[in-house]
Formats: C-alpha cells, structure tokens, sequence
C-alpha cells in the first residue's frame, strides 16, 4: 500500500466516523439528554470540526491524486459523490453546527433550532451513506489495484 494510499485511507475513515459520531451524540442528546446536554454535544461537535474539516479535505485531495488516469465508474463515482459530500459540508453541516451551538449556548430551543437540527441530521445521515458508498468502493478498487500489482 503506498503511503498516499494510507493517508486516503485514513483520511476517509476518520471523516465518517467523526461525522457518524456527531449523529449519533447528536441523535442520543436529543433524545436522552438535557437542554446543557444538547449545548455540551453541539459546541463539541463544532470543536470537532477541526478534525473533520482536514480529514474531508484530505481524503478529497489524496483521493483525486489516486484517481487520476483511472477510467473505472468507481472512481468517477467516488468524485462526484466527493463533490456532494463536499458541498452538504460547506451548505449545510458547518453552518448548521455554528447555529446550533450558538443558540443551544444560549438556551434557545425553538422551533428554528429543532428545524435546523432537522436539516442538520438529513444533511449528517446523507453524508455517512456517500462516505459509506466511497468506502466500499475504495475498497473494491483497492482489491482491483492489489491484483494489477501483482502481475507479473
């Protein structure tokens, strides 16, 4: 495996998984929580966008530069899924996680914040399926590019 290999590898399995963690905290508070429950897992999923910002954007980066001059429909379709993943981050996740925390902080539970968390858990679970669907086919093509180094 060379070493970009592993670093996409690591990459794409830390993003779905911080962001299937953030679901399911967020699942969870909501459900079994407190009000300062719900504030304490939203200002840390916000804090959590340290990881999973440069997780996303490396598993993106490292995945082009693997992918490049492949002509397979996996590869084409881990790119635009990549692009969605991508902009469901950047349109709904982000914005929608530094809403939340900043009225969860703040103790307004409304209807617009419970409207936004909807939106938030759409957008999060949309997510974890294309992370998913990446995942297995980079597996597959990971399986594909093992068999053609191993010709003689």
């Amino acid at each position: 495996m060379t070493p970009n290999l592993k670093i996409h590898a690591a990459a794409g399995t830390l993003a779905l998984l911080t962001i299937s963690t953030f679901w399911t905290a967020t699942l969870a508070s909501e459900l079994f929580g407190s009000h300062q429950t719900v504030a304490a897992v939203k200002t840390a999923i916000l804090y959590g966008m340290g990881l999973l910002i440069p997780a996303m954007a490396t598993a993106g980066a490292t995945g082009a530069s693997l992918g490049k001059g492949w002509k397979l429909p996996q590869v084409a379709s881990k790119s635009r899924r990549m692009k969605l993943i991508a902009a469901n981050g950047i349109l709904a996740l982000l914005p929608s996680a530094v809403f939340l925390a900043l009225r969860a902080g703040n103790g307004q539970f409304d209807t617009v914040f419970y409207a936004v968390q909807d939106v938030e858990l759409a957008a999060g679970a949309a997510n974890i399926t294309l992370l998913s669907l990446n995942l297995r086919d980079g597996l597959a093509l990971g399986k594909r590019r093992t068999a053609r180094a191993a010709r003689p």
